[in-house]
């Protein structure tokens, strides 16, 4: 398309098939424009899409390969180290691309519906990582709310939940990051939730403001270290944030 400019991340993506159960659907579009999470429209070629179906028989995307959905999980990868929980397997790139980290030492995914777990194992989805990158990962089919590590866990990715903005992860994570002893946590859509809290308070977005809301949510957020936060809160807030 003249004048649109393709998508480019180097995150990696895998291969994916159309592939379909009984409440799951992948699904792939040739060519998709999209608007990222914090970037401009841009051209995604092969555009993987997981849905899944109602008991009515409705279909709602739940994962895809879109700008938006990279971008809105990109901190959490690009910052976790050492032993990573990933909570959602969803399409699985988001614990590829932590295990590809030479800082990761360890991912565990915790995946609850078995029909999701199956439908990546039949795409073959971390089947070709690279040897050592695929030793690290582990998949639990258990509820992330329940699921207890072995070990402490320094980085916990959560992502369990559909649309991006909703305070109830919040609380939900707490218990996810108490079970696991977790050190560090990055929350699908924490963004969303700092600028909800910041507008509450008729507070900027401030390295400080954003600071004291972490500190008042009372989870090991990681962002702040990301360049420039407050301003891609800020961003992404206007973008994405409908309900005030």
């Amino acid at each position: 398309m003249i004048g649109i400019t393709p998508y480019k991340t180097d995150l990696f993506i895998p291969t994916y098939q159309p592939i379909k159960n009984d409440r799951w659907e992948m699904t792939i579009t040739p060519m998709h424009l999209s608007r990222g999470y914090w970037s401009e429209s841009a051209l995604v070629q092969n555009m993987a899409a997981l849905s899944r179906f109602a008991d009515d028989g409705s279909k709602r995307v739940w994962m895809s390969t879109t700008p938006m959905e990279m971008e809105s999980q990109e901190i959490g990868i690009r910052l976790s180290t050492g032993y990573t929980l990933v909570a959602g397997m969803g399409m699985g790139w988001a614990a590829i691309n932590a295990a590809l980290r030479p800082e990761v030492s360890r991912v565990t995914v915790v995946e609850l519906d078995p029909e999701v777990i199956a439908m990546n194992e039949t795409l073959g989805t971390f089947r070709n990582l690279p040897e050592e990158a695929a030793r690290k990962i582990e998949i639990v089919n258990a509820s992330a709310m329940e699921f207890k590590s072995d070990a402490p866990v320094d980085t916990l990715m959560a992502d369990i939940w559909l649309p991006l903005n909703g305070d109830d992860r919040v609380d939900q994570t707490r218990i996810m990051a108490e079970n696991t002893q977790a050190r560090r946590v990055y929350i699908w859509g924490q963004e969303m939730v700092i600028a909800r809290r910041a507008r509450a308070l008729g507070l900027e977005l401030t390295h400080d403001s954003v600071a004291r809301i972490i500190d008042e949510l009372g989870l090991p957020l990681i962002g702040l270290e990301w360049p420039n936060y407050p301003e891609l809160v800020a961003l992404v807030a206007g973008r994405w944030l409908k309900d005030v």
